[in-house]
């Protein structure tokens, strides 16, 4: 039977499989660590109270990255190229989700609406990020491995997106709300298909080292547009919506080292 336990399993005892799975995640993590950190360097004066929880972003994010590497040098495995379909950043910064790097790699101070436009980019991508890590560590949390990486990572992506939404309603009730809402729906409908392509790319490359039959293979291919229907037609709102959440200031004091990983 197919199941997210049964298939992230089938790439866990792989050494070719589990690298390419990590080498995408740590080369995502430290691109997020980069945008991040220029972001928090080019906030207005008039925001400059949220850089350190942007750096602190940025940081966490960078610590990702390096679990990752950590987890390939416990195999004796090396990072490899992260095929151009499956690099998630990449194909979001086309989609224009996410601020331009042509502008982060200025030194022009970022404008109030960037810095809105970002978190709302934000609440959307760490959204995907907090269900993806919630689910293996629902599956692997305990596995000696793999476990207290994803459990960290985890921690920290749910920070994330207590945060986008923490500030995202601060914002809204300094009068920023109809652009907030509007990035967000723009936002979630160029996601979500993002994630699309970036899955089914991700699935082929996995399917030719393992040898999936083509019958399986299409009955994934299958299951990841279904998926994408059900986001545009009725699960939108997920990624969407704000609320305060339980956890607040979650970016408030300073990022957690991982040196039993880096």
């Amino acid at each position: 039977m197919l199941s997210a336990r049964s298939l992230f399993q089938e790439i866990l005892d792989d050494d070719e499989a589990f690298r390419l799975f990590c080498s995408i995640a740590a080369s995502g993590e430290a691109q997020g660590g980069w945008e991040n950190g220029r972001i928090a360097a080019l906030v207005p004066a008039e925001l400059r109270a949220l850089a350190p929880k942007i750096a602190r972003h940025g940081a966490d994010e960078d610590k990702h990255g390096r679990i990752f590497q950590a987890l390939l040098r416990k195999r004796g495995l090396t990072p490899g190229p992260v095929p151009a379909g499956t690099d998630y950043t990449m194909l979001l910064e086309r989609r224009g989700i996410g601020l331009p790097h042509a502008l982060l790699r200025g030194e022009r101070p970022l404008t109030e609406e960037d810095i809105v436009t970002y978190l709302a980019h934000s609440r959307v991508t760490e959204q995907r990020a907090a269900d993806q890590m919630r689910l293996l560590t629902a599956h692997f949390g305990d596995h000696p491995e793999v476990g207290k990486a994803f459990r960290m990572i985890a921690g920290d992506e749910a920070g994330h997106l207590a945060y986008c939404h923490e500030e995202l309603l601060r914002l809204a009730r300094a009068g920023h709300g109809r652009t907030i809402r509007a990035v967000l729906r723009e936002s979630a409908r160029a996601e979500s298909r993002v994630y699309r392509d970036v899955s089914l790319a991700f699935m082929e490359r996995i399917g030719a080292l393992l040898g999936w039959s083509r019958p399986k293979a299409l009955v994934l291919s299958l299951g990841i547009r279904a998926l994408h229907r059900y986001e545009r037609l009725a699960g939108r709102r997920r990624m969407v919506a704000l609320r305060m959440p339980q956890r607040r200031d979650a970016l408030g004091g300073p990022p957690e080292t991982a040196p039993e990983f880096a």
